[in-house]
């Protein structure tokens, strides 16, 4: 029996009602395997930023059903009692194209902080930071504090982030759009890697068609529907 990372059934978010009736997601449905990468392409308004937050448990979604790694976290909303932080920290980590690293705190610092609000140790926190790091190629970067790193760099310590919990399910958006081509291809290199090494699952929603051919499968969405769906075999 196939263990799904994400599985979402008929998702459904409307804002407002009656003549002011907003459907910014219908009825999307899918499954996502461990280890997969998954591209949400669309025009702005196009609903994939809201199936991003819905899936991340930051909009509640109207209608529809998402699982993530077997567990149930939206049925016609959140079910009662859902710990909506415990499920963000121990099944989900993020990755955002403004990096949102702490400006005062160190690469290993920025990466550690995922961890010990996890209620991991600073000793451990530090040392798994350190191999997290060392492994994306910025071991020489481990003190040096954000407005010191790259573009490139500060992207690789933002994956790092998301990756320090082992999460089952990654969300990025934008992860590469302010990145020159080569870096872009690079980070994207990454997270196939990523996505393989560790089992995770990590979705994408991305403007970003210079990084297209690296994804698995590709969901294009429009007017907060689903419209087309590839499977990527070069990926």
């Amino acid at each position: 029996m196939t263990m799904y990372a994400v599985q979402i059934a008929r998702l459904t978010k409307i804002y407002g009602n009656g003549d002011n009736e907003v459907v910014a997601l219908a009825d999307a449905t899918f499954d996502v395997v461990p280890g997969e990468l998954v591209a949400i392409l669309g025009p702005s308004g196009s609903g994939k930023t809201t199936l991003l937050t819905t899936i991340g448990l930051v909009t509640e979604p109207t209608r529809g059903r998402v699982v993530l790694d077997g567990e149930l976290i939206a049925d016609g909303g959140w079910p009662p009692g859902l710990d909506l932080k415990r499920v963000r920290r121990e099944k989900l980590g993020f990755i955002f194209q403004s990096h949102n690293l702490i400006p005062f705190l160190t690469a290993v610092e920025n990466v550690m902080i995922a961890l010990e609000n996890n209620g991991v140790g600073s000793k451990e926190a530090r040392a798994r930071s350190i191999e997290i790091l060392k492994n994306l190629g910025l071991g020489h970067r481990l003190d040096h504090y954000p407005a010191l790193l790259s573009g490139g760099e500060s992207q690789r310590t933002a994956i790092a982030r998301a990756l320090a919990n082992r999460p089952k399910v990654i969300l990025a958006d934008e992860p590469t759009a302010a990145l020159d081509t080569e870096n872009g291809k690079h980070v994207m290199a990454l997270l196939k890697k990523l996505a393989v090494e560790n089992n995770s699952a990590i979705m994408v929603v991305t403007h970003d068609q210079r990084m297209v051919e690296g994804f698995d499968r590709i969901f294009t969405f429009s007017d907060g529907r689903i419209v087309d769906e590839k499977r990527n075999h070069a990926g």
